[in-house]
């Protein structure tokens, strides 16, 4: 089952990548180019999917073990 799991983080991990790359620039992104910030958000948007990545996975054993005992 484990596996299953990795190929399925995997793909919407690739999903995700491959949307991010479309998105049009704005003022925003400049400033944050400019200032030298754009770093630190780019840390904590990977901070966050990396918390839902694990959470996603933690629910997903819960789940199992809740299926399991039925």
């Amino acid at each position: 089952m484990t596996k299953v799991w990795l190929n399925r983080t995997f793909l919407a991990l690739v999903m995700l990548l491959s949307v991010l790359p479309a998105s049009a620039q704005s003022g925003m992104e400049e400033y944050f180019y400019e200032s030298g910030k754009i770093k630190v958000v780019v840390v904590v948007a990977f901070v966050v999917m990396i918390g839902l990545i694990i959470y996603a996975l933690m629910l997903g054993r819960r789940i199992k073990k809740l299926e399991d005992k039925k």
